[in-house]
Parts: C-alpha cells; structure tokens; sequence
C-alpha cells in the first residue's frame, strides 16, 4: 500500500533540520536500520539546503517542496524549488564543485545523494528550478517480516 507525505516551507536555513527530521519520522514506520535513516537525513539535507542556498541564494520569500512516497520497502523523495536552476548539471555534478566557495560549501552534495541513494535523478532548467528524485530500497526488518 502506498504512503504519501507533502511538505512545503519557507527556503530559510533553519527549516533544513525541520524538513530533515520530518522526512525521517515519516519514513520510521517502514522501519529503517539506523544507517539508512541516517543516509536518508542525510541526503534530505543536502538537497534543502541546496534548494536554500543555492536555488534561491538566500532569498526568504522562496519555497521547498518535498514529497515523500513509501511503497512496499522503498522510499521515493522529490525534493523540487522555483529558484534560478543550474546552467551546467554535468560540472554541479563533479565532486568538489561549488558556486559558492565563499560559504565554504564542500562541493560534496550530489556526490552524495547518488552514493546513499539507490536511484538519484538531476532536472533543473535556468530561472525554473531544481528537481531532485531519490530512491531507496529499504532493507526488510525481521520484525515485520514475521
């Protein structure tokens, strides 16, 4: 049986942990082992804080989207915003690449939502924002399989 969540929320960089906690509250029903709930958290971060401060620079009046979707023992997250996009996917893709060195940003995020995830799926279109899907297979607990 499918399990839908939907979130929205302002693009501040206090609501990251918000968003990152929710998604994994709604995801404990399933069970997860504590590595893939904090893979999880973990990717469900990088991907908001992207959105923050990267789609929208900072800019308070944008929105994150999440949408998680549990069937069976996988885990689908859409993570999408409004903001400016990226111009190159290949070369945001590349580890260690930041637009925002500034920040001390590490460059890292794609890098590792691709290596948590099972499935990690890139669109973003200049000035019309960033989609990012995330797929995780979920090992099966023993407990709700007996």
């Amino acid at each position: 049986m499918k399990n839908e969540m939907h979130l929205q929320f302002s693009a501040l960089s206090q609501n990251e942990s918000f968003a990152r906690v929710t998604v994994a509250a709604f995801i404990t029903q399933l069970d997860p082992t504590m590595d893939e709930l904090t893979e999880i958290k973990t990717v469900v971060s990088e991907a908001v804080t992207n959105a923050i401060i990267h789609g929208y620079e900072s800019n308070p009046d944008g929105i994150v989207y999440i949408s998680v979707t549990l069937d069976d023992h996988t885990v689908e997250i859409t993570i999408r915003d409004n903001g400016i996009g990226i111009s190159d996917i290949e070369e945001a893709r590349q580890p260690l690449f930041t637009t925002k060195p500034e920040l001390e940003r590490s460059g890292m995020g794609f890098t590792i939502m691709e290596n948590f995830m099972d499935h990690f799926e890139l669109e973003s279109h200049e000035t019309n924002g960033t989609t990012i899907r995330l797929t995780k297979h979920l090992t099966k607990s023993k407990a709700l399989c007996n």
